[in-house]
């Protein structure tokens, strides 16, 4: 069986300097839901969201892939990612294209090619410079902690991704049709994103297995630069 599972909470196992501490977690993301918020009222998860507990029993349990080892029909092939490093930030102001593109990277990885501090570092270049937007903890809590990725390692275990679509929800959509200045502050965009997670582990227990993925990303495009990550939301927004 694969070790793909993660365990998570919003503060699992330490990661030394790389995940604030609550107190500062939760600030950045009440802000960063905050703003989303007044564009996507009405979307009981976010709202869930903003008003939690930074605690274990309210993190959002773990996807589990559904793996086929032996029943037909065999799922497709995965293709090795190349490289030894985790992709660089698209440059663009479409905030759905690079949500599409954040979400490949998010939805990828390798164990066999990076540490785990390797890819935390990688993925590190899609946040934000604006601090106060930034919630690293939302995104970093996408990444397996170190040991059950040195676990995942040594059955060489490796995923890719494929993006089928990315658009903005309708709550958002409305709410701009409304009052297309409401963004003008931050510049965050809430975009939903969809596409399938495909893994592969070639140590002693050999196999595959795949999975639909959706989620929602906060992104931020100001008018002057590129487009950032600014989060990861809780709950996928239709």
């Amino acid at each position: 069986m694969p070790t793909h599972e993660k365990k998570r909470s919003s503060h699992r196992s330490p990661r030394g300097s790389l995940v604030p501490g609550p107190g500062s977690s939760v600030l950045h993301r009440s802000l960063i839901v905050t703003v989303v918020l007044t564009l996507l009222t009405g979307i009981a998860g976010l709202v869930a969201f903003l008003t939690r507990e930074d605690t274990p029993e309210t993190a959002a349990p773990a996807s589990v892939p559904e793996t086929r080892q032996s029943a037909p029909p065999a799922p497709a092939p995965v293709k090795a990612p190349k490289g030894g490093q985790v992709v660089a930030p698209v440059k663009t102001t479409d905030p759905v294209e690079f949500a599409k593109a954040a979400a490949k990277v998010l939805w990828s990885y390798d164990t066999r090619r990076l540490s785990q501090p390797e890819h935390i570092a990688g993925l590190k270049r899609w946040i934000t410079g604006e601090k106060k937007y930034a919630d690293w903890a939302s995104v970093a809590d996408q990444v397996p902690d170190p040991v059950l990725w040195s676990r995942m390692g040594d059955q060489a275990q490796y995923a890719t991704a494929t993006v089928g679509e990315g658009h903005f929800p309708q709550a958002l959509k409305t709410a701009l049709a409304a009052d297309p200045g409401a963004i003008t502050d931050a510049y965050i965009y809430a975009v939903t994103v969809t596409g399938r997670q495909s893994i592969a582990w070639t140590g002693s227990d050999k196999g595959t297995g795949s999975e639909p993925r959706s989620s929602t990303l906060a992104v931020q495009c100001r008018p002057d630069r590129d487009c950032a990550l600014a989060a990861v939301l809780p709950t996928t927004a239709p």
